[in-house]
């Protein structure tokens, strides 16, 4: 198999994937160079259609609230209609928010909830019919180091427990699908330096937080988008309800 062929007619599905500098266009780029025909989900579909046509004229973009139930199953079949199939499903929608326990109000719980894990639900209730038809499939979802420690860098604690909440949802597909020849993942990244997290880091901070990783740097996205290639690609094939950390060490945990 060589590289350029490792998702050679694949479709894939990449959600909250619009943004430029993203984990999520990083993927889609990195997909489409070993083949995959790419569709980009975002809440903006102007935006989706605009960063899918800078990867290549094959590739599409739609709007999808992965919120709504209804703009996700109509987003699954018009990718369906328009490219074929849906082989490859990344959950990578997400939100954060900075706020400690006692400051957490109740829309800032739904709303944190509702995108990072019902969001992956709703997505993937729409798109796993279809891998059933095919025979197969694979999905990766955007879990978070701070799901693991009890804690991020920026999220608070209702963004852990929604990130947390991702791993076993996904564990919980997995052991449902697998029978379906549905693989079902999760990444787990530590500080990622996107356009989410710029200028939010002083340099004082930045130096404390190095000096806790054993890679001594921060991630980019394209470490985690290596990571999602891995999980939807066939050097993955025996691999499901697993986790990987891309931390650069940040959590060593048995």
């Amino acid at each position: 198999m060589t590289v350029s062929s490792l998702l050679a007619g694949k479709v894939a599905a990449i959600s909250g994937a619009a943004s430029l500098r993203g984990i999520g266009m990083a993927t889609a780029r990195l997909f489409a160079e070993h083949g995959a025909t790419i569709a980009i989900l975002d809440l903006d579909g102007a935006a989706a259609a605009e960063a899918a046509a800078l990867i290549g004229p094959q590739h599409r973009g739609y709007a999808c609230n992965v919120t709504d139930r209804a703009a996700c199953q109509t987003a699954a079949e018009q990718i369906a209609a328009d490219l074929g199939s849906i082989d490859i499903l990344i959950n990578n929608a997400g939100i954060t928010q900075p706020v400690k326990t006692l400051d957490i109000d109740p829309a800032s719980w739904d709303r944190i909830l509702d995108v990072n894990l019902r969001g992956v639900l709703y997505l993937s209730q729409a798109v796993v019919p279809f891998m059933q038809k095919n025979g197969g499939g694979a999905i990766a979802c955007m879990s978070s180091v701070s799901a693991q420690r009890g804690g991020g860098i920026l999220g608070g604690p209702h963004y852990s427990a929604a990130k947390a909440g991702v791993l076993g949802l996904a564990k919980a597909m997995a052991r449902e699908f697998g029978i379906d020849g549905i693989r079902v993942n999760c990444v787990t990244p530590g500080l990622i330096q996107t356009d989410i997290n710029a200028g939010k880091i002083s340099d004082e901070k930045r130096t404390e937080i190095l000096a806790g990783i054993p890679l001594n740097r921060l991630g980019e996205p394209k470490d985690v988008a290596g990571a999602f290639l891995f999980l939807a690609s066939p050097l993955s094939s025996y691999i499901t309800g697993a986790v990987i950390d891309v931390n650069g060490g940040m959590l060593i945990h048995g």
